[in-house]
C-alpha cells in the first residue's frame, strides 16, 4: 500500500496554515534560498535567522559574496562552524558570475554543478525557485518517508536514499514542487521528529502513516549505531604581550581549516613553548586559566588551558598578536574555542 500517495493534498493544506515564516521565504530569490540551505546544513534554524540577516546585510548580490576578502567571509560565519560550507559558497558566487554571467542558473544539473551544492540543495533551490518537480531529500523527507511508509530500508546507504528519492519523486505534484518541499522540512522539523515521540495528533498524514498504525515511529526510519567519537585532550595557550593575544591560523585543510585560533597541541604539551621558540619569552610560569569541551561530528575536544605573558613581541612565522578590536571584528575564531574566550579578553585592556 502506497500511503505516500495519500500525503500530498492533505500535507499542502496543513502547510498554509503551519508554514514557518522564515526570511528566505518571503521572496523566493535563488541567491538567498542558496545561502540559506548552506546555512541550515548541520545548524538548528534558530541559530541561523541572525547569521542569514548579518550575511544577506554583509553581502547582499552575489556579487558581493564573490568579491569578499576571506578574512571577511570567515568574520560573518564564526560560530555556526562547518566553516568549508562558506568556503564553497564564495567559490559558488565566483563560478556564478564567471561562468553564468552572475545571474543564478535555472535548471538542476547548472545548479548541482556548483561548488558545495548537492543533490538536496539543488533541489530545493530548483524547486522552491523555480517550480521544477524534484524531491529535496534531507533528513526530513526521509524521516516522514520511512514513517508513512513503515519502510525500514537503511536511510544512510546510497542505495536507501535513491530508494526513497524514487518514491518521493512518483508522489511530488508538479505545480507546487517548492510548496511540498518546504511543507516536507516543516513537518519534519515540528511535528515529524527526530529526537523523541512524533506528534502524531498533529500530523497530516496520522490517518494513513503506517508507522503511526504499527506502533513503531520510534523505530524508524532505520539507521546504523553511530561509531563513538574519538578524544583528544588539548592544551590552549593564551599567550599575551603588551595588552594583544597571539593568534595562529590552522592549515588551510582538515578541521576548522584556515581560521585563526589560540594556540593549541595535544596534552600534555609539554615541549610547545620550546617547540615555538617561545620559553624563553616566559615572563613567568603559565598559569591554568580554565577548561572547556567541544563537540565536532567525529572527535571530541576536551582542553585546559594556560595563560602566560611573553616578555617580547616575537612570534613564530604567520602567527599575529590581535587586540580586542581585532578579535572582535577581524579574526575569525571557531566556536569550539568559545570557552576560553572571557580568559582571553582579560588580559586584553
Amino acid at each position: 500500500m502506497n500511503t505516500l500517495s495519500m500525503l500530498p493534498i492533505p500535507l499542502l493544506q496543513w502547510y498554509r496554515e503551519h508554514a514557518r515564516d522564515l526570511p528566505w521565504r518571503r521572496t523566493p530569490d535563488p541567491y538567498r534560498v542558496w545561502v540559506s540551505e548552506i546555512m541550515l546544513q548541520q545548524t538548528r534554524v534558530a541559530a541561523v535567522l541572525g547569521y542569514f540577516a548579518r550575511f544577506m546585510a554583509a553581502f547582499p548580490t552575489i556579487q558581493d559574496l564573490a568579491d569578499a576578502p576571506e578574512d571577511v567571509l570567515m568574520k560573518q560565519w564564526q560560530g555556526l562552524g562547518y566553516y568549508s560550507r562558506a568556503r564553497n559558497l564564495q567559490k559558488a558566487a565566483r563560478q556564478i558570475m564567471d561562468e553564468h554571467g552572475g545571474v543564478f542558473p535555472t535548471d538542476y544539473p547548472a545548479i548541482r554543478a556548483l561548488a558545495g551544492i548537492g543533490d538536496y540543495t539543488a533541489a530545493a533551490i530548483a524547486s522552491i525557485c523555480f517550480g521544477q518537480p524534484v524531491p529535496a531529500v534531507d533528513g526530513n523527507l526521509l524521516r516522514v518517508a520511512a514513517r508513512v511508509l513503515a519502510d525500514d530500508t537503511d536511510i544512510t546507504t546510497t542505495q536507501g536514499k535513491r530508494h526513497f528519492t524514487q518514491a518521493l519523486q512518483a508522489v511530488i505534484p508538479v505545480d507546487f514542487p517548492g510548496q511540498f518541499n518546504q511543507a516536507m522540512m516543516d513537518l519534519g522539523a515540528t511535528v515529524c521528529l527526530p529526537n523523541g515521540a512524533p506528534l502524531c495528533d498533529e500530523c497530516p498524514a496520522a490517518d494513513f502513516c503506517l508507522a503511526k498504525a504499527q506502533g513503531v515511529t520510534q523505530d524508524l526510519p532505520t539507521r546504523p549505531a553511530k561509531k563513538p567519537r574519538r578524544i583528544e585532550e588539548r592544551v590552549v595557550f593564551l599567550l599575551f604581550h603588551a595588552g594583544k593575544i597571539a593568534l595562529r591560523r590552522r592549515p588551510s585543510k582538515g578541521l576548522l581549516a584556515g581560521l585563526w585560533e589560540y594556540p593549541n597541541e595535544l596534552a600534555p604539551a609539554e615541549e610547545a613553548l620550546a617547540q615555538w621558540g617561545l620559553a624563553d619569552q616566559l615572563a613567568g610560569e603559565p598559569e591554568f586559566a580554565g577548561t572547556g569541551k567541544h563537540i565536532f561530528t567525529h572527535v571530541e575536544w576536551r582542553m585546559t588551558a594556560q595563560r602566560a605573558e611573553l616578555r617580547s613581541p616575537a612570534l613564530p612565522e604567520g602567527w599575529v598578536w590581535a587586540d580586542r578590536a581585532a578579535l572582535e571584528h577581524t579574526y575569525a575564531l571557531p566556536s569550539a574555542l568559545a570557552p576560553f574566550r572571557s580568559a582571553a579578553e582579560e588580559g586584553l585592556p
